[in-house]
């Protein structure tokens, strides 16, 4: 007896067996997902066949009733309406385009990182959202020099208070630096740098960012001479700094007794 349309028999390892669907729009095969009957393959093709092939289905109708996923429902609707099939759930606008996580949650980003997340999916875990990148997870804000740890509207800013918008023009770093954080008291504002050993070691209290940092390297050189501490550090670059002025800074700050007697 023959399927329904769309609809084929596939068998798992232990010989169980489930139903398969797929579709076929501009000479390619797009699969639909799996399905533990016939007739539910068979629906899921008939919504997917109504997405690509009418002009009454639009990206803002999806329903928990389609047989489909959000996921999918969003690439076909962008392979209908934008000519380009990508795998992960985005949708291409004129100047931007939006990486749905789910049905709420649109997030966007400008053309310039269409090619690296058409290849790597956005995963979110407890508000973090990150990428697998070479094995290894990656957070987002990295792609606009965020270090890991930055709190937003301290470190970094969402200028119109979107925090799904992830356009560059969105995005003010206010703090690069690692080992750095910012504090205001009585209208004035220092910075603090501190290093990670088996807990929080602060290094001192500076009038900018820059000596800060600079204080922080300095610190990460010494503990890894003198206390034998091979933790993988990253150390700050200071832009818009040359060597001279570099040096002199460095050779001026004074070491932590904390750290001297770590």
């Amino acid at each position: 007896m023959a399927l329904l349309q769309g609809v084929y028999v596939a068998y798992k390892k232990n010989g169980e067996k489930y139903y398969r669907s797929s579709i076929t729009y501009n000479n390619k095969h797009i699969s639909l997902g799996s399905f533990e009957s016939e007739l539910k393959a068979h629906n899921a093709y008939r919504v997917a066949r109504n997405i690509l092939f009418s002009n009454t289905s639009q990206l803002e109708d999806f329903s928990t009733k389609h047989y489909i996923s959000f996921h999918k429902w969003v690439v076909l609707h962008n392979y209908k309406n934008n000519g380009v099939y990508i795998k992960n759930p985005i949708y291409l606008h004129k100047y931007y385009f939006s990486y749905f996580l789910d049905q709420n949650t649109e997030l966007k980003f400008d053309v310039d990182d269409l090619f690296y997340y058409s290849n790597h999916k956005i995963f979110r875990r407890n508000g973090y959202l990150f990428v697998n990148d070479y094995g290894m997870q990656v957070n987002i804000l990295s792609r606009y020099g965020i270090k890991n740890y930055a709190i937003e509207g301290k470190d970094y800013i969402f200028k119109d208070g979107d925090t799904t918008n992830f356009r560059y023009h969105n995005i003010e770093v206010i703090n690069p630096y690692y080992g750095v954080s910012i504090h205001n008291k009585n209208d004035r504002c220092y910075y603090v740098a501190k290093i990670h050993i088996n807990g929080d070691y602060i290094i001192g209290k500076y009038n900018t960012l820059e000596i800060a940092a600079i204080a922080y390297n300095k610190a990460v050189d010494y503990v890894k001479k003198h206390k034998n501490i091979h933790k993988n550090f990253t150390k700050n670059f200071i832009e818009n700094m040359d060597t001279v002025t570099y040096k002199k800074i460095y050779d001026d700050i004074p070491i932590s007794h904390k750290l001297i007697n770590l």
